[in-house]
């Protein structure tokens, strides 16, 4: 198995869907792809949170990550979100993605009724036995209910083809621990919007970011001054910007929040399924006005998804 060493700017993409929620955009996925990619961002992650995959059909997941490969056609890599609540239906959606080209897949580990560490170790070992290609493991315990030390993690890549994790815990602290004591068994990346900035300046080799879906340029920006160039003074400056941003969309629906910003900046993605309700006209408009401080060129006539 070959593995690759993910850096960068991973942007979390969401799921573009028509007008009434029904189905895939097909042309939504590739004006995505071009707007994310064309603002310097490293890689493409469909199928998340952001891509509001708990309410896509198998089908529709398996859609939307070869549209999204297809889409980036080459250019930058695609790691697919393929974490279920049964081993055999990530197992399909996994070997799918590799037939599909995805460079590796992201899992979060089954919900809802959170699996032991041996249960764990078994999952992922399915998968790691039905794929060629790495595992990024996907640590979000406040959804998963799973909470691991950082030397559970470390055995868990150690004995399965998890190379990787994206960190949505919000523990700086803890991500500090993987990345100074375990960076010989996993690469972390970060995954909570506002401790960007931080894990980046601490040496987190790539980030994996929904608001990079929104203002791409701002984020490799930032990407670039703080791991290319050690430029800390730039960094903070691109911050000012960058962190109310964060802190708005941490305080809504996530992948409303982003939806909501990808109309604002002209690159509409349609609505969220149901449950998830639009963003009420009062938090549009905040988002808006943050954009506009932050320099990021706005529309004027768009239409609330």
């Amino acid at each position: 198995m070959s593995v690759p060493q993910f850096t960068g700017i991973l942007a979390a993409v969401v799921t573009p869907l028509t007008a009434d929620g029904s189905a895939i955009d097909a042309e939504g996925v590739k004006r995505q792809a071009d707007h994310i990619i064309g603002g310097g961002i490293h890689g493409l992650v469909p199928g998340g949170s952001t891509g509001e995959f708990t309410t896509l059909s198998l089908d529709e997941r398996k859609r939307i990550a070869e549209l999204y490969v297809e889409a980036a056609d080459g250019r930058v890599p695609v790691i697919a979100g393929t974490g279920a609540l049964s081993t055999a239906d990530t197992v399909e959606l996994s070997v799918h993605a590799e037939k599909a080209g995805a460079a590796a897949v992201m899992i979060v580990p089954p919900f809802y009724d959170a699996p032991s560490f041996e249960e764990l170790l078994a999952y992922f070992g399915a998968v790691s036995e039905a794929i060629d290609i790495p595992i990024m493991y996907y640590n979000i315990p406040s959804a998963s209910g799973v909470q691991l030390t950082p030397g559970q993690l470390a055995q868990l890549a150690r004995q399965t083809a998890i190379t990787s994790y994206k960190d949505t815990g919000g523990d700086f602290a803890w991500l500090t621990a993987v990345q100074q004591q375990h960076a010989g068994d996993i690469t972390a990346l970060n995954g909570w919007d506002t401790l960007t900035f931080a894990a980046l300046a601490s040496g987190a080799k790539a980030g994996v970011w929904g608001t990079a879906s929104v203002i791409p340029q701002l984020c490799a920006d930032l990407y670039d001054a703080l791991a290319v160039r050690g430029d800390l003074a730039a960094g903070r400056e691109l911050w000012t910007k960058i962190f109310p941003i964060c802190q708005f969309l941490e305080s809504h629906n996530y992948a409303c929040g982003i939806k909501t910003g990808l109309d604002l900046v002209g690159v509409g993605a349609g609505p969220t399924r149901r449950p998830v309700l639009p963003l009420a006209p009062q938090y549009r408009e905040e988002f808006r006005q943050l954009l506009i401080a932050a320099g990021v060129s706005v529309t004027e006539d768009s239409v609330a998804a």
